[in-house]
């Protein structure tokens, strides 16, 4: 979908990840070759760059914080490249971890997402866009009522990285860290099994500098 009128355009990594060269292609079925101006994998968005005579519609993001479970919403795609198609359901929870990547912290919607779905939105019903849709959950392959899309104040910020530089940086600490178990925590006279154990600190890291040490 497009988010800037000059034909800045968001979609999946997985969709581009293996392209040799990508195409945009609308419901009126005009077609824009499109430049990969950056992606991130961990987060699984891409950013493309398409050029027009005149500037492109857009759509405009939600504050996805304000979209709670059971809202309605319309997820827009071209389900198994059949055409384009709306789809329609409900917010069935936050914050899902499905084990994609290291931030996950996805929308789980009942609107039917099938193959093909993957980098459309997902819409409030006032037409703002509060998720990228990522993922599905299906033992068949196909839609069983459980699909999953970023949360839209997540891919603002990584797609305004990726606008501005063309890759995302992140900070680091430098250290591996273990979740403190009951065990751990009686070990080291702690009331509670709460919080992160630091294991290790990488040798001249962030951490290391700062003087944080392992335990």
């Amino acid at each position: 979908f497009v988010v800037d009128a000059e034909g800045f355009v968001v979609t999946n990594n997985h969709v581009i990840a293996d392209a040799d060269d990508i195409t945009v292609v609308f419901a009126d079925e005009a077609e824009y070759p499109a430049e990969l101006i950056g992606r991130d994998p961990k987060t699984d968005l891409a950013l493309l760059k398409i050029e027009g005579s005149r500037p492109f519609p857009t759509v405009e993001w939600a504050d996805s914080d304000d979209v709670r479970v059971g809202d309605w919403m319309v997820a827009i795609g071209n389900p198994f490249g059949l055409g384009f198609s709306v789809t329609a359901g409900i917010v069935s929870a936050r914050g899902r971890d499905i084990q994609a990547g290291p931030y996950d912290d996805f929308f789980q919607v009942d609107a039917a997402i099938n193959r093909g779905n993957s980098g459309g939105p997902s819409f409030t019903l006032d037409g703002k866009v509060f998720g990228v849709n990522t993922a599905i959950f299906s033992p068949s392959g196909g839609n069983v009522g459980i699909g999953f899309a970023i949360p839209s104040n997540l891919a603002r910020s990584i797609i305004a990285n990726l606008k501005s530089d063309g890759r995302v940086a992140r900070g680091w600490l430098g250290v591996r860290i273990q979740e403190v178990t009951s065990e751990i925590a009686e070990s080291l006279g702690l009331e509670r099994a709460a919080g992160a154990l630091v294991a290790s600190v990488t040798e001249s890291g962030p951490a290391a500098e700062a003087g944080i040490e392992a335990g």
